[in-house]
């Protein structure tokens, strides 16, 4: 019977990675729900919103429309029928997007399409609040964690994959920043689910991490 999976974490800790690697070895569906907030986040960007006013918010999401692709078992998110696949991960939307993910009335739709599309399992879907409030009866729950001088690395690294140069000092500074704001909002903040396998991947490989995880994967079918 097909499971479950959700995976939590602060942002660079590898969790997007994890997931569709697990997603790949066991045949499911991946769901990167960051990448559904970096799209509501270059949505109100490109409308010019100001997401203090929840009137313009309000009216903006009425014109904002989420579509997925699937290929293989990833799902790429489509605003308003585009890819945006290299404009979710700009500078931009970095310092917006978890501004916009305090937002309720944003987290409330994406919610439930979240909880939508995984509604018959077989499903691994990574976030910040998967395991507490999207799905918190899911059969496994991972909370991935790294130490802040890796997780810069990797986003320093990611950055430069689509095409972007960023200082290290602004990238350590929109991390923590980001830390704070996840771990802070009133609305599902950032927390480790109690029954939520801890795996910090510092120091681990790839394939490592993906083996760890595939096998507490099976210990719950």
């Amino acid at each position: 019977m097909p499971i479950t999976i959700a995976i939590d974490g602060f942002s660079s800790c590898g969790k997007s990675t994890l997931a569709k690697d697990l997603a790949s070895s066991l045949g499911y569906v991946y769901v990167d729900s960051g990448a559904m907030y970096r799209a509501v986040t270059l949505h109100f960007i490109r409308m010019g919103i100001s997401i203090k006013d929840p009137k313009e918010v309000e009216q903006s999401l009425a014109d904002l429309r989420l579509d997925f692709r699937n290929e293989g078992t990833h799902q790429r998110v489509l605003l308003n029928s585009q890819v945006v696949e290299n404009e979710l991960r700009s500078m931009a939307v970095n310092e917006l997007v978890s501004p916009v993910a305090t937002l309720s009335i944003v987290r409330a739709e994406l919610v439930r399409q979240q909880q939508h599309i995984g509604r018959n399992g077989g499903i691994v879907m990574d976030g910040r609040d998967i395991g507490t409030v999207v799905f918190p009866d899911a059969e496994l729950k991972l909370f991935v964690t790294a130490d802040m001088d890796e997780r810069v690395r990797r986003r320093v690294a990611e950055l430069k994959r689509f095409g972007t140069e960023t200082p290290i000092a602004s990238v350590a500074k929109n991390l923590a920043d980001r830390d704070r704001i996840d771990s802070t909002r009133e609305d599902s903040p950032l927390r480790k689910a109690m029954s939520a396998v801890v795996l910090d991947n510092t120091n681990l490989s790839r394939a490592e991490q993906s083996a760890m995880a595939l096998a507490l994967s099976k210990l719950r079918m």
